[in-house]
């Protein structure tokens, strides 16, 4: 390790440091504390003593503000290169080597990820438990503030989760949020919501069995920024016009005062080539038969258990980046978002800890770049709220809101499933 801590560079200083302080030590105590430093890998005893003040105060409680990372411990040579294209490059390593010591400050004009989401049960791809969400992703988002530009876009899918054994939510992926904008300055652009049309009525036991909430088929997306002006250009991401809004443009529309108070010009029979879409994106997560599946059962590696679909990063790279600029992905999974920038021809970098994961995603690149999707779909449908007609008296509420399991199904259940 004090290889790796020998070849960094000492990070430069916010702040000058023109003030010193007199410690009296003999010289036995100072032989030893430098050579503590030495083998630790500091440069000198101040940067050593400032260290150790860092981990007392964040110890005890004492320090105000938000804490520094310790850039030291993540050098960039444990950062393995694990596969090169054209455009872009695959990591094999903790990202926070990369966000630190090799990617440049200020350099970085999308941050497109999805990270392990907070969920309440440990998963197979090393998910963080909610309560304690927020104080591990600290330095991610330290090294997302260095590395993005002024005018550059940090976008975060994430799911929401469930507190055990209740029907109520986390309120994790909310303290993210507030804790990107008050402790590290990011503003918030706009919030989307993924909506998977084709995601399962889960959590089934509150859904399914007592009935007491609906399915959970939303996730939340931040858009944030550095400054409240990140680049961006709504008409880049146009959506087809409904087929009223193809009648207006053909027909006309007279000016008027809607009853809302809304003034409609007669600017809005211009045809613009499409609409500007909502911060709604319906996009179904079905791919089960791919190229990418196809090669993980052949080699017997695992598939990523939380791929987004080409979609959802297409959308904002469309949106935010032109060719030329660098996306990066710090939790790059099976590299979707790589795959999606390369195709349109921007840079990038992946970064993944999991060499199984990125055994899988090479097939998205070897032996031809994977295309992006050219089927779109069909525009999606959301019922009105209550077009299914039900009797109510038919129907009572569950007076104990799903406290205890349906009747029918504790008589069906063992004295000992029915006492769990």
């Amino acid at each position: 390790m004090k290889q790796a801590r020998d070849h960094m560079a000492r990070p430069r200083a916010e702040n000058p440091r023109t003030k010193a302080a007199n410690i009296r030590l003999t010289e036995e105590e100072r032989a030893e504390i430098e050579m503590v430093a030495a083998a630790q890998g500091y440069g000198s005893l101040s940067e050593y003593f400032r260290v150790l003040h860092a981990r007392f105060t964040e110890e005890e409680g004492l320090s105000s503000g938000v804490q520094k990372t310790n850039t030291r411990e993540f050098p960039a040579n444990l950062l393995r290169p694990f596969l090169k294209t054209d455009l872009g490059q695959i990591f094999w390593g903790d990202s926070r080597s990369y966000l630190f010591n090799k990617a440049q400050a200020s350099s970085v004009d999308l941050i497109m990820t999805s990270p392990p989401f907070g969920l309440v049960r440990k998963k197979s791809y090393g998910n963080e438990d909610a309560d304690r969400y927020c104080d591990w992703f600290r330095p991610f988002a330290e090294g997302f503030h260095r590395v993005l530009k002024d005018t550059g876009s940090l976008v975060i899918d994430i799911g929401g989760a469930w507190v055990p054994g209740q029907p109520t939510r986390s309120l994790y992926h909310f303290k993210l949020l507030v804790m990107l904008v008050e402790e590290y300055g990011f503003h918030l652009c706009q919030e989307h919501y993924w909506f998977n049309p084709s995601k399962l009525p889960t959590p089934a036991e509150w859904v399914n069995v007592r009935r007491v909430r609906v399915k959970d088929a939303v996730n939340t997306v931040w858009w944030l920024s550095k400054t409240p002006y990140p680049k961006a250009n709504n008409k880049r991401v146009l959506q087809p016009y409904s087929k009223s809004m193809e009648q207006l443009l053909k027909n006309g529309y007279k000016a008027k005062l809607r009853p809302s108070g809304h003034d409609i010009s007669d600017k809005f029979n211009r045809d613009n080539g499409g609409s500007v879409p909502p911060n709604l994106l319906a996009i179904a997560n079905t791919e089960s038969n791919g190229r990418y599946q196809d090669h993980c059962r052949a080699e017997n590696i695992p598939i990523h258990p939380a791929r987004f679909p080409a979609q959802l990063p297409e959308y904002f790279v469309r949106f935010l980046t032109d060719p030329g600029d660098l996306v990066v992905d710090p939790f790059g999974g099976s590299c979707v978002t790589g795959v999606v920038a390369e195709n349109l021809k921007r840079r990038w970098a992946c970064c993944e800890l999991s060499e199984e994961y990125l055994l899988g995603a090479r097939a998205r690149f070897v032996p031809e770049l994977q295309p992006l999707p050219k089927d779109r779909g069909v525009p999606y449908e959301i019922a009105s709220p209550c077009a299914r007609p039900v009797e109510e008296q038919d129907v009572p509420l569950f007076e104990d809101g799903g406290a205890e399991r349906p009747a029918w199904m504790r008589k069906r259940a063992s004295p000992k499933i029915a006492a769990e």
